[in-house]
């Protein structure tokens, strides 16, 4: 199921009245978040219910088999069962193809022609690299010391599957949402009033950044062959904002529904574009996975506390399977390769946290040409976008029919999000409406994000592209 379908919109006003009029026992609310959930994922297909029930089975028992241990080489090894199974699971349905096709490849340049090759003709279960994650990091705090594991099998299957940031985020961690499930929940006009506001700036995002934007890129990253590198820079730029308005979106939807419930997710997105270092892009993009690899990946390897050139391995060897996470796809793993770059170029070259609007920009400038590779179809496509931008401006290209005036109106949702957000960066502090004591103000700043939404947005269900993950 969709946020932005009309299929969500009955579903969520049913579950919302369900769980606060009808339902008051918390253990019945954790057993209607758990059914609304599994009804929510099942929408897709309910044959991969089955792989979400399989993780949280798994895991429920792992955690007690770790706690209840006194031999640390048997804790180790029950920890190993978890990550074996929800990296197994996870590389199963998603990068089997993948290896397969790069082996392939690889006797074929060896002049090598492999015949009746075997592939899986599968779909990839949405949302599966965010809920094994989740799960698997029960287990790993189990390991560490830092968490318990609960007895209270509902509630771990209502944090597993917990449908605002089921499909796509905020990778939450089992410390903070499991002990949510656990305590009763009393509904409160203000958490209400800010999921709603949550929500509606994050269909703004979604439906009006997003989808708009994507129109142009799609246009242009789907037929290559017919624009030059003007019109490539442009599309890069819009794919910034759509893939930001996108996911950001989704992430305030998630957490403004999970408000509604009474449940606090993370913060996943923190204004990234005015980021002074790529370093400090990555605090602040997706903060749920990149503080998941740094705890999880980064840290366990070695972190900063190693000698230089191991902690550069480490840096890049943690974007590197970063990229690989976003996608089974060569274009993702050189996206995440050229952030590991980044990161030993500026380790090597900067002593101190850069500030400044250059330093902005120049973050801005490398981030996109990063994603440039993130969006091409292929790597071919993205040396041959590239060769483009840095050999034939050509005429920009601004859209055809009513593409002209998609574009006209993602430019200034884009403008419009800019402005807003340079405010909340620069400004905050000197003015504020949300603190303005004029309600007709905050209103008519609610009224008219709405009306944006209603007479610009796209509607046709289109999905988030972290779906696709």
């Amino acid at each position: 199921m969709l946020f932005n379908s009309f299929d969500f919109l009955i579903f969520l006003p049913i579950v919302f009245i369900l769980y606060w009029v009808l339902v008051k026992d918390i253990r019945l609310q954790n057993i209607l978040l758990l059914v609304a959930s599994y009804v929510f994922y099942g929408w897709w297909d309910w044959r991969f219910l089955s792989l979400i029930a399989l993780s949280t089975i798994t895991d429920y028992v792992v955690g007690f088999r770790i706690q209840n241990s006194n031999v640390q080489h048997i804790k180790k090894r029950w920890l190993w069962v978890s990550i074996s199974f929800n990296i197994g699971l996870l590389g199963f349905f998603k990068y089997f193809n993948f290896f397969i096709d790069s082996w392939v490849d690889l006797l074929a340049s060896m002049g090598y022609q492999p015949q009746n090759v075997w592939m899986l003709n599968i779909l990839l279960p949405v949302g599966i690299s965010f809920y094994t994650f989740q799960t698997m990091s029960y287990s790993i705090d189990i390991y560490k010391g830092k968490l318990k594991p609960t007895k209270n099998f509902i509630a771990f299957a209502a944090f597993v599957s917990f449908f605002p940031q089921l499909v796509a985020g905020p990778i939450e961690r089992a410390t903070n949402l499991l002990p949510q499930f656990l305590k009763k929940r009393e509904f409160t006009y203000r958490a209400f009033s800010y999921g709603i506001k949550l929500m509606i700036w994050g269909f703004f995002l979604k439906l009006v950044v997003a989808d708009r934007a994507a129109i142009y890129v799609n246009a242009v990253f789907n037929n290559i062959e017919n624009h030059d590198g003007l019109t490539f820079i442009a599309a890069t730029l819009f794919f910034a904002f759509q893939i930001y308005g996108d996911f950001a979106g989704y992430s305030l939807i998630a957490i403004g529904t999970a408000k509604l419930f009474g449940f606090d997710l993370m913060t996943n997105f923190r204004r990234p574009y005015f980021s002074a270092s790529v370093g400090e892009f990555w605090t602040r993009w997706h903060i749920s996975l990149s503080t998941w690899f740094r705890d999880y990946l980064y840290i366990p390897l070695g972190g900063n506390r190693v000698a230089k050139p191991r902690w550069l391995f480490n840096l890049f060897i943690t974007f590197l399977i970063s990229g690989l996470w976003h996608g089974a796809n060569w274009t993702f793993v050189v996206w995440g390769a050229l952030n590991g770059i980044y990161l030993i170029i500026e380790a090597l070259l900067f002593k101190k946290n850069r500030k400044g609007l250059l330093n902005v920009f120049v973050t801005f400038c490398l981030i996109n040409f990063a994603w440039i590779f993130f969006r091409a179809n292929s790597l071919e496509n993205a040396v041959d976008i590239l060769t483009d931008i840095f050999t034939t401006p050509g005429r920009l290209y601004i859209g055809s029919g009513d593409d002209i005036a998609a574009s006209l109106y993602a430019t200034l949702a884009i403008i419009m999000l800019i402005l807003i957000e340079t405010k909340k960066e620069y400004f905050n502090t000197i003015f504020s409406i949300s603190k303005n004591k004029l309600e007709i103000v905050r209103l008519a700043g609610y009224a008219l994000v709405v009306f944006m939404i209603l007479y610009f947005g796209v509607f046709g269900e289109s999905q988030f592209i972290y779906f696709q993950f």
